[in-house]
């Protein structure tokens, strides 16, 4: 499928699902959270541990996180997270300094010794990684449920009045 088709294809999942405004609103705040928070790996299993703790559709976060974190959006993500995570942590990570222990490894020192340098670095960046992300995600899924709320509430007034149409017909 082409990307074009594919934004379809989700946007018309997503204003299919039949569920309260306001759950599928905090859905969506779930999903845009966890589709920010630059955990690549574990952001499904943050969607499916949430959603299931708050007993919430699993489906709109999902299909919200997809439409938050996907390619176009890596980059940017990563990038303001450090940088964020950089302002607020006492740790400093940036690519000076990953390039600095790589060179280290690379010079083959005592195996122990390039071992706690890279541990202590994947440390510091997964921290200000993932507090940056947390920082930065916030406002955005808080924006999100306000956003998301009026989508689905006019959605539900459109298909009512829709159907209220077709039955004087």
């Amino acid at each position: 499928m082409t990307p074009k088709r594919t934004s379809k294809y989700n946007f018309l999942k997503f204003t299919r699902l039949r569920e309260d405004p306001r759950n599928l609103a905090r859905d969506t705040a779930i999903g845009t959270f966890s589709g920010i928070v630059p955990i690549i790996p574990l952001k499904t299993i943050l969607v499916l541990l949430v959603t299931f703790i708050t007993g919430t559709s699993t489906i709109a976060a999902l299909l919200a996180t997809v439409v938050v974190c996907n390619p176009l959006t890596y980059v940017a993500q990563y990038y303001f997270s450090i940088v964020i995570g950089n302002t607020i942590m006492p740790y400093h990570f940036d690519w000076e300094r990953m390039k600095g222990v790589l060179d280290i490894l690379l010079t083959k020192p005592e195996l122990t010794v390039a071992f706690q340098d890279l541990a202590e670095l994947r440390i510091e960046a997964a921290i200000i990684l993932i507090v940056g992300g947390t920082i930065m995600a916030l406002p955005f899924a808080l924006t999100s449920y306000f956003f998301s709320q009026r989508f689905f509430l006019n959605l539900r007034e459109k298909k009512r009045k829709n159907h209220t149409l077709g039955n004087e017909v």
